[in-house]
């Protein structure tokens, strides 16, 4: 195998990862509130971030640009349009940070809320265009 075609393996393979780790947290999102629940949120959300940065990288990596940290890959993504709503992906990573502090309750609740509100959007939007790249 080239290292052209395990390139292309690993960057489907973390696609689909990005796009099982979005269902998983829709579907978390849909369920009936309770302190369990939000953890089990913000949990999966973690999870999303991870695997949205990471597939963002390679897919920049293919495009010849080389981000190295989550702050790069979401500025270079943006830039590169592959990536709209720069606010809100900021806003985002500002949870992702604060999700080391979830066991003050306030602030798991506003991660919880942040996550339910417009970060899941957010990663659904991405996983349409990841969906696209996968199948080409």
């Amino acid at each position: 195998m080239t290292n052209h075609e395990r390139f292309h393996e690993r960057f489907h393979e973390r696609c689909q990862d990005f796009l099982k780790a979005t269902e998983r947290l829709a579907e978390a999102c849909a369920q009936p509130y309770s302190e369990f629940l939000r953890d089990s949120v913000i949990q999966r959300f973690e999870f999303c971030w991870e695997l949205a940065w990471k597939v963002l990288r390679l897919k920049l990596l293919e495009e010849g640009i080389e981000a190295l940290t989550p702050r790069e890959v979401f500025r270079e993504a943006l830039a590169a349009r592959l990536l709209h709503d720069g606010n809100a992906w900021s806003q985002a990573q500002r949870m992702r940070n604060l999700t080391s502090h979830t066991y003050d309750e306030s602030l798991a609740e506003e991660v919880y809320r942040f996550v339910c509100r417009t970060g899941l959007p957010l990663f659904q939007e991405l996983a349409q265009q990841v969906r696209r790249w996968s199948s080409q």
